[in-house]
């Protein structure tokens, strides 16, 4: 028997999500089973790097959940294309509020996972929410830090929110909304002379068919740009993220910061597994190439299987 594929909803307030639902071999519905809700990057959708992990923890006998964000891909919300660090944290909780409904799913044994920023966005979800029992994450990033670090010229941060300032003073007048792409297209790309090697990787990622979706716009509504300049992911960590924390980084260090961020958070937390190195590998090789996608799983199974396979199982009634 295969692994079980499911189209599901759930709401956070008035918007709706989607999410795909993943079912473990030979699954058995009058059983229960532990579950793991993944968290893909920024400006991803369900169907890219999250699905890639969703589809391996569940080879692993893992019910799990992948879904779109508020105000993204197939989930509802306006104004699209927003990015909202509290409404992702809170997406992220009603993920949860949706798996206890179902009754083959142990509510003991939720994990949950973040990939890039949603590593961030998972970390900081599960510092408030203690139905999450173990958190993995995988070039997990700050991404408001990453954000203002991206910022290198004097002031670019302060014209930067200047304009989401102006931007939403001629929203509230009837003007239109205006976007930004979160990276260049493949043509585009080589028109700017672009060379750095983590940005060309993310190009080949989400713009051609190697992780490419039409479910993910690539914009950002503008106005998302002063959220992500105001928000910290980790600033807590050591006082409120008790969960056993996995932190999977790749070998080289790049321009995503990411591998700088894991350590930092790693340092941080106060129940921390082991820091995991996968060399050889760039930030966004870590969302689909082999073999740095099965060395990550390798580590994550191992947290998770110790932590909930206390009921994983043995699938218990």
């Amino acid at each position: 028997m295969s692994i079980k594929k499911q189209r599901v909803t759930f709401t956070n307030g008035d918007q709706q999500l989607v999410g795909h639902l993943r079912l473990p071999q030979a699954f058995d519905d009058t059983k229960r089973y532990p579950a793991i809700v993944v968290v893909g990057p920024g400006s991803s959708v369900k169907e890219q790097a999250g699905a890639v992990y969703a589809g391996k923890l569940a080879e692993r006998g893992f019910i799990t959940l992948v879904f779109d964000p508020s105000f993204q891909g197939e989930s509802s919300g306006t104004p699209r294309d927003l990015e909202s660090p509290a409404v992702r944290i809170e997406d992220i909780r009603c993920a949860v509020d949706f798996l206890v409904t179902l009754a083959y799913v142990d509510d003991e044994s939720i994990g949950l996972l973040g990939i890039c920023a949603g590593g961030g966005y998972a970390v900081s979800a599960a510092m408030i929410e203690r139905r999450f029992k173990a958190v993995g994450t995988v070039v997990a990033n700050d991404i408001g830090a990453a954000f203002r670090r991206m910022q290198p010229q004097a002031g670019a941060v302060e014209a930067m929110l200047g304009a989401v300032a102006a931007q939403r003073t001629a929203r509230s007048r009837g003007e239109p909304d205006v976007h930004a792409p979160w990276i260049p297209g493949v043509d585009e790309a080589k028109a700017m002379g672009i060379t750095d090697a983590s940005l060309l990787n993310a190009i080949d990622y989400y713009a051609t068919p190697r992780g490419g979706h039409a479910h993910r716009t690539n914009l950002r509504l503008m106005v998302s740009d002063a959220l992500l300049l105001g928000f910290d992911a980790f600033h807590l960590v050591g006082e409120l993220l008790v969960q056993p924390l996995q932190v999977i980084v790749g070998g080289k260090l790049g321009t995503t910061f990411s591998h700088e961020a894991g350590k930092a958070l790693w340092e941080r937390a106060r129940n921390r597994r082991d820091f995991v190195v996968i060399e050889g590998a760039d930030h966004y090789d870590l969302y689909d190439r082999q073999p740095y996608v099965d060395q990550a799983m390798a580590s994550l199974a191992a947290l998770y299987d110790d932590v909930l396979s206390s009921r994983r199982g043995e699938a218990h009634g």
